[in-house]
């Protein structure tokens, strides 16, 4: 701390203090001070008045000395003539020496103000420069948010805003005298926008990831089917090394076990990669912007505007190219779109909640529903539909494989399967009518044991002869339309085996496929298509081709089960007119008129291959081949064909089907071409008609069915007789040849005769006709 200058109230005392100083340098020493202050205070008159005091009272004390001490004195006046001397010359010294001071003394001052104003504009730097540090570091922390905003780091722009806010904006507008306040103020209304700008920015980029996600929902969709493709192969696989594993289907807990070490991410692979950091970053925005709920309305349109644009208007026929590209193209998409909604879930659950979820699988699940549906009515190609069902069972694993419910689409494939049952009975009813209309209703001959094993093979013909039996050529009990038949059905039943069994989602329905009868498989795809149609005109068209496929048993059924059908709709609904009512009648009567007279048309083929031999020169061994198939004929019709029939229908063409038999073959040696017959002609017959009446001597209600039989039994009795005079003994021939009749019998014993002429050489099979080739 300086030391306080010394200040004088009288210079007297001072001046007599510096006169009497000892030494030069005290006197300096006490005299500048005097002088500093007397120049300070602006006394310098005072201090010279002081001196000048001082000096007439040491005159008088000399002047005094010099009257009593002269010698003295003026030893005095010389030392005092030498001390005025110098005090002149000290006076001057001290005048040139104030003058030097007075004139440092403002030097001094003007520094002295110099060095003031330096430190006022020192200290104004200090603050100017302090000011400018911390708008630096508010400058610093906005360009900082905006550049983090830049990198598109929203989060951490946002968390930078934040401790700007913190830190350097309100705690310097709560002091309303900083020197930053207009400066934080300005920044701190601005603050808003720049959260507009990062939720702005994130939206933007959000958006971007939309676009992408929508525009790699089908290839997303495509790499899941083949991922499902895989997992069928390699199950496929499992099961034939285990067979026992061909009990779990896919998507099942054992199959899920056995396939977990092929994991295989069909969103992240090196087809097709999905990065979600843009939907991270944006929901990390809006929640750090208090927006969440906004987020979420904003996201969940925005998925549904995405949902609406890959879904095809009701309008559109998705099969219209005659192919099942839309249709794979629009399960690619829906299973794409689902699977990134599922990874939503997953990765962010508070913007996506399975409920959400499930509502869009449901509606885009409704959408493609109708729209297939609908085309489907314009799908007359079995084997698209076939595709169409095989990307639909694809579609289900698949997205069965991600928790989603496939109740919808499982139920779906009924119309599938209802459709591709409708596409098969019109295309096998073509070809069955084709068959029929093209065929010549004579019995088959077969020439070669090869012939007759491949006729076996596709037919459920059951010959009662043993095959080692058998003799070649002979002819089977029905035509070429049999086995053709026998082969389209089986292809029938293929079809739909394949169609039900392979990756079909309903067991319900395959079980039930597979447990149905060939007739009662016939008669549902009949009985639908009667069913929609009521047309008595196709009703009939439908039960002739029945009848002359021989399905007696389906023909009766359809008719039976419409008639049923209509009854139950009438006592459910009340009165209802059908006009086929009349027609399903009339259509029973005919089917079973129709059935008599194929059967009855069989007997006449069969019949008329009897080539007898009325004149052979030796009596035959064992029965003729057309009367063997004539009984293997009939008893393999009411065995298979005609076997659901009622009993009394049954009975009926059992009973016709003998009398007509058994005219047929009496009319054979009364035809005009026989001229002679002779004995061995005669038993060749009577041992035909012995077979004959064992055969239906074995038969349930033999006694009935035998009746039809006694007029030829006589007949060739009579024929056989030694007195054919017996005959004409009115007695006599009604005990012992009553049926026979009154004219037919005179000229069958006209046509006997006991000669037997010498065996003739002929070619072997010389007689065999032409009609026994295979056709």
């Amino acid at each position: 701390m300086p030391r306080k200058a010394q200040t004088w109230d009288d210079y007297d005392s001072a001046v007599a203090q510096i006169i009497l100083a000892p030494s030069d340098s005290d006197f300096l020493d006490q005299l500048i001070p005097v002088l500093k202050d007397a120049t300070t205070s602006s006394r310098i008159g005072s201090l010279a008045q002081s001196l000048s005091q001082y000096a007439e009272d040491r005159e008088g004390d000399i002047e005094q000395i010099g009257l009593t001490k002269h010698e003295e004195f003026l030893g005095s006046v010389n030392q005092l003539q030498k001390v005025r001397e110098g005090t002149v010359a000290l006076t001057a010294e001290i005048l040139d020496l104030n003058q030097s001071i007075q004139a440092s003394t403002e030097k001094l001052a003007e520094q002295k103000q110099a060095l003031v104003n330096t430190r006022g504009v020192k200290q104004n730097i200090t603050d100017v420069s302090n000011a400018l540090e911390e708008s630096l570091k508010i400058l610093r922390a906005v360009n900082n948010a905006h550049e983090l905003i830049r990198k598109k780091e929203y989060h951490r722009a946002l968390k930078s805003l934040e401790d700007l806010q913190n830190e350097h904006l309100i705690p310097t507008i709560q002091n309303k005298y900083a020197t930053q306040y207009k400066l934080a103020d300005m920044i701190q209304r601005s603050i808003p926008a720049s959260q507009k700008t990062i939720s702005e920015s994130v939206m933007a980029d959000l958006n971007k990831w939309f676009l992408e996600v929508r525009e790699k929902s089908q290839l997303l969709g495509e790499i899941a089917f083949f991922a499902t493709q895989q997992r069928r192969e390699r199950q496929k696989k499992r099961a034939e090394v285990n067979e026992y594993l061909k009990n779990f289907k896919l998507n099942s807990a054992i199959e899920l076990v056995f396939d977990e070490s092929n994991e295989f991410d069909v969103i992240d692979n090196e087809e097709n990669q999905i990065d979600f950091t843009p939907l991270h970053k944006a929901l990390h925005t809006h929640d750090a912007l208090g927006q969440v709920d906004k987020f979420r309305v904003e996201y969940a349109a925005t998925r549904r505007q995405q949902k609406d644009l890959i879904m095809p208007s009701s309008s559109e026929n998705i099969f219209a190219g005659g192919d099942d590209e839309t249709l794979m193209g629009l399960l690619e998409n829906i299973a794409g779109f689902a699977i990134i909604e599922k990874a939503t879930v997953m990765r962010a659950p508070s913007i996506r909640s399975t409920i959400d979820v499930d509502e869009l699988w449901d509606s885009m699940c409704q959408t493609a529903i109708r729209v297939i549906a609908k085309s489907l009515q314009e799908v007359n190609d079995a084997d698209l539909l076939v595709k169409i069902k095989m990307n639909i069972a694809l579609f289900i694993e698949t997205m069965e494989s991600w928790g989603y419910s496939v109740t919808m689409m499982n139920n779906f494939q009924l119309t599938l399967f209802y459709k591709y049952a409708e596409l098969l009975r019109r295309r096998f009813g073509e070809d069955f009518q084709e068959i029929v209309s093209t065929d010549d209703y004579m019995p088959m001959a077969i020439n070669t044991r090869d012939e007759y094993q491949k006729v076996v093979d596709v037919t459920w013909f059951v010959d009662d002869k043993p095959e080692e039996e058998l003799v070649f050529p002979c002819v089977l009990p029905f035509s070429q339309m049999y086995p053709l038949c026998c082969i389209d059905i089986r292809n029938l039943l293929n079809q739909f085996l394949i169609f039900t069994s392979e990756h079909f989602h309903n067991p319900n329905v395959v079980d039930e496929t597979l447990r149905k009868s060939l007739d009662e498989l016939l008669t549902d795809i009949v009985c639908q298509s009667l069913v929609e149609r009521l047309n008595s005109q196709y009703l009939g068209q439908i039960v002739q081709i029945l009848i002359n496929l021989e399905h007696f048993e389906t023909a009766c059924q359809v008719l039976e089960q419409i008639l049923i059908r209509e009854r139950s709709s009438t006592s459910a609904g009340g009165p209802i007119t059908l006009k086929a009512t009349e027609a399903f009648r009339n259509n029973k009567k005919a089917a079973e008129k129709r059935i008599f007279e194929l059967v009855n048309s069989k007997i006449d083929d069969l019949v008329d291959t009897s080539d007898y031999d009325w004149t052979a020169t030796t009596p035959p061994k064992e029965t003729s081949n057309y009367m063997q198939t004539l009984t293997r004929y009939l008893s393999n019709i009411m065995n298979s064909t005609l076997l659901g029939l009622p009993r009394e229908i049954k009975e009926l063409i059992y009973f016709d089907a003998l009398s007509h038999a058994a005219n047929k073959i009496l009319a054979l040696p009364l035809s005009p071409d026989v001229k002679k017959i002779n004995p061995n002609g005669v038993a060749a017959m009577a041992l035909d008609v012995q077979h004959l009446s064992k055969f239906v001597g074995g038969l349930e209600n033999a006694f009935m069915l035998e009746q039809n039989l006694d007029e030829l039994q006589q007949t060739v009795a009579l024929m056989q007789t030694e007195n054919h005079d017996e005959f004409f003994d009115i007695s006599i021939r009604n005990k012992k040849f009553g049926r026979v009749d009154a004219m037919n019998g005179p000229i069958l014993l006209e046509k006997l005769t006991q000669t037997v002429d010498a065996p003739a050489r002929t070619a072997p099979l010389a007689n065999f006709s032409s009609r026994f080739g295979l056709r």
